[in-house]
């Protein structure tokens, strides 16, 4: 995960950032609407709406945009899709476990679309249930500033975990019922907030050399190309080294 997080970094400075901040609004609007439609737009009643919208206001996502999709969402204006959610399980090089989260008003092309990225990048698709359980639901917010302060403040709030995850950044791991505590602590405090969102986390990584690193970042960048992919997870691990070799390709 750690890997994937410096690929995104590295696209960014490769000139795509306006494009993909593009894409990642809409997916993030998708996830808004569909949480909004499932469980009403009252923030203190639906616990999904919470997670997605700490999600869209941790990638800078502007206000205005989120009211519009909880609006479209809870069908207080028009342009609202049904979406169904589904879960795609598969395995990348190396081994490396892959779970697709999807939200589509069309479950054949999503399918299609799936299979294909995985089979034209060395992956294969599993069966429901294959790699799901080698995956826990977390909190996840990424902070940067002061260490102590920002331990301090997680774990009064409720965190379970903070562990520094290199270029100056800090993991704090929460369990999915308190990320909206910790979420809120965090983001009123005098750190930085780089991003926070209820994700899957891998209970074991698998290193991957530069061949199979390459692949499987190919295979997560087909996938998340796709516009019904709201999520690419693995347990792939890239080393600091392998990321540097990669990004001066």
């Amino acid at each position: 995960m750690a890997g994937h997080s410096k690929w995104a970094n590295i696209k960014h400075r490769k000139g795509r950032q306006d494009a993909l901040r593009g894409k990642l609004f809409a997916k993030l609007a998708k996830g808004i609407e569909a949480a909004a439609r499932a469980g009403g737009s009252d923030l203190d009643s639906n616990a999904s709406l919470v997670q997605a919208v700490a999600k869209a206001k941790g990638q800078s996502m502007p206000n205005d945009n989120i009211d519009r999709a909880i609006k479209r969402g809870a069908g207080e204006m028009g342009g609202g899709a049904v979406y169904d959610e589904l879960f795609y399980e598969g395995y990348g090089p190396g081994g490396v476990a892959i779970l697709v989260q999807i939200l589509t008003d069309n479950r054949n092309r999503a399918s299609s679309d799936v299979r294909v990225a995985f089979t034209r990048n060395g992956g294969n698709l599993g069966e429901p249930g294959s790699v799901a359980y080698l995956f826990d639901q977390k909190g996840l917010i990424v902070m940067t500033g002061d260490e102590d302060e920002i331990m301090m403040t997680a774990l009064d709030s409720g965190a379970e975990d903070i562990k520094e995850s290199g270029e100056g950044e800090y993991e704090v791991i929460t369990d999915p019922r308190d990320f909206r505590a910790v979420f809120n602590a965090l983001s009123d405090s005098d750190q930085t907030l780089v991003r926070g969102e209820v994700t899957m986390l891998p209970q074991t990584n698998i290193d991957l050399n530069r061949e199979k690193a390459s692949t499987l970042l190919r295979m997560i960048e087909a996938l998340e190309d796709l516009d019904d992919v709201q999520e690419v997870y693995n347990n792939g691990d890239i080393s600091d080294e392998v990321m540097e070799l990669l990004a001066a390709e």
